[in-house]
């Protein structure tokens, strides 16, 4: 299976998911608003997602899938679930301790990365709450991501996108039937997210059992596969951690904003996460494992064309997005959320905050891309190092960009520090000879940028036209927002077309059953 057809299952299923995540939002928006108990649940919602990132799609995913994948490749299916088992029965005990520890000093760490919440008891005392509901998720989706990284390295990716829908879904019974339940909404919905992580792993578990990888439970020992795990984990749990600590720091420096101002860029974020989640994360996590098993049967000429397929398909889809979230941010952000307790200030501060995080979309995409390049070739010290360096600008760049446009200014940074990272991560790999782009692709690149300005032009155009419609009654909203989104698909791909940036055998072979 071609990386092209894997990204399209992958994404099919991502997108499925992020529909069901606009539904969420859109409660949590109407449930929650923007304010007080929405910023303590975003910081409780952020911190175990913030491990996972560390834990589960950072370090030890980047070390796990090309080891065992080489391992599948090399010495076969038996040896590879071995390794699994042994890894597995380490990172359990590992964060079964983690998650004791965090649970038992929740204050201390609300302190250290909120603590701009400490002069409100009551905002202080609701954050920990929840982050002690919400904690338990990282032993969860660790164990999950594991379970993942042999599905995918097997070609089998539809179960792991699927996981994601079983969070949102519970997240979206919280709020549906459960808000009542407890002293806030916030707190059955902080419970339903480790419940979530919960039947994660049942239905991974299940999913690899299917595919005839039958797990034995085993004792924590370092073999030497497991050794080699860990010293390749180091660098990248360094690396990973960088770019996660950039988001506490985000975090950190948010919190000594205004009320609401996490709320603003939790919301923008989501939005911005759409294509980023669909296709960014679709062609990272297919990429990894088929990088992983071409380099270890030495077939460069094979690395070289999927780097080069998945940066094209990545910017088809992201360049016209960001084009679109910079042009009508406020269109959406007023039809997708403004209802109940989300006002029409809440409205203007999130649309604005996401045209700053778009102006970054697409670099946030092509760090998917080529981070896998360093990782299936064992190599997780020069993105550690790219990383620090992106920390230190964004850090530097939030300090004073906050002083004149708040949270706007964060987002503003993100996407500065997102094109620097990825500049370096593209140098990188082009200067050691892993990656060459083509003047073919070059060519393409630049087409979707034009099909993309054209497509930019109509949909400024229209959005006058039907503004009555999108300040109308809710029918109103949705058909002035569908008019705004179907133009603008229907312009880039007339576009794409008539300039010959996609043709239609290219779309049959992505497409066909064989």
């Amino acid at each position: 299976m071609s990386v092209i057809k894997s990204t399209a299952i992958f994404g099919a299923f991502t997108m499925i998911s992020r529909i069901l995540g606009f539904v969420r939002d859109i409660l949590m928006a109407a449930v929650l608003g923007a304010g007080m108990i929405t910023d303590c649940f975003v910081v409780a919602f952020k911190l175990p997602n913030f491990f996972r990132r560390l834990f589960a799609e950072g370090a030890f995913s980047a070390s796990f899938v090309p080891i065992f994948s080489a391992t599948l490749e090399k010495d076969g299916k038996e040896e590879a679930l071995k390794f699994a088992e042994e890894a597995f029965a380490c990172l359990f005990m590992t964060l079964l301790l983690f998650v004791g520890i965090v649970e038992i000093f929740t204050p201390a760490l609300i302190y250290a990365i909120a603590n701009g919440f400490t002069g409100d008891e009551a905002k202080f005392s609701l954050a920990v709450v929840l982050t002690r509901f919400t904690f338990p998720f990282i032993l969860f989706v660790s164990l999950g991501s594991l379970l993942a990284g042999i599905l995918n390295s097997l070609g089998r990716f539809a179960e792991t996108a699927a996981v994601p829908i079983i969070l949102n879904i519970c997240m979206i019974s919280a709020l549906m039937f459960a808000s009542n339940m407890m002293e806030t909404p916030a707190h059955t919905l902080a419970i339903g997210v480790s419940i979530a992580g919960f039947l994660q792993v049942v239905f991974l578990y299940r999913a690899t059992r299917k595919a005839g990888y039958k797990f034995r439970i085993r004792a924590p020992k370092i073999t030497p596969k497991v050794k080699k795990l860990l010293i390749v984990m180091g660098p990248a749990a360094l690396g990973a951690g960088v770019v996660q600590l950039n988001l506490l720091l985000d975090m950190i420096i948010a919190s000594h904003l205004p009320d609401a101002s996490m709320s603003y860029l939790y919301y923008a974020d989501r939005l911005n996460q759409l294509p980023v989640g669909v296709i960014g994360v679709a062609l990272g996590t297919v990429l990894l494992p088929f990088l992983s098993r071409s380099i270890a049967a030495g077939n460069e000429t094979q690395v070289m064309k999927s780097q080069n397929q998945a940066i094209e398909m990545g910017l088809f889809f992201t360049i016209p997005a960001a084009v679109a979230f910079i042009i009508v941010p406020a269109e959406l952000i007023h039809v997708l959320l403004e209802r109940s307790n989300f006002t029409a200030l809440a409205t203007t501060e999130t649309s604005l905050t996401l045209a700053a995080y778009a102006a970054g979309l697409p670099a946030y995409v092509l760090a998917k891309v080529f981070v896998p390049g360093y990782f299936a070739r064992s190599d997780t010290k020069t993105p550690l190092i790219y990383a620090i360096v992106a920390l230190v600008i964004n850090v530097s760049l939030n300090l004073i960009l906050m002083q004149y446009f708040l949270h706007v200014g964060l987002a503003m940074a993100t996407a500065i520090s997102a094109w620097i990272n990825v500049f370096m991560l593209a140098g990188g790999l082009i200067y050691r000879g892993h990656y060459h782009i083509e003047g073919a692709v070059i060519m393409r690149l630049l087409k979707y940028v034009m099909c993309s300005v054209i497509m930019g032009g109509v949909v400024w155009y229209l959005q006058g036209m039907v503004k009555p419609l999108i300040w109308g009654n809710m029918s109103e909203q949705l058909l002035g927002l569908s008019i705004l989104v179907v133009s603008g698909i229907g312009t880039y791909l007339i576009a794409t077309f008539l300039t010959g940036t996609v043709k239609k055998e290219e779309l049959k072979a992505v497409f066909s059953k064989r």
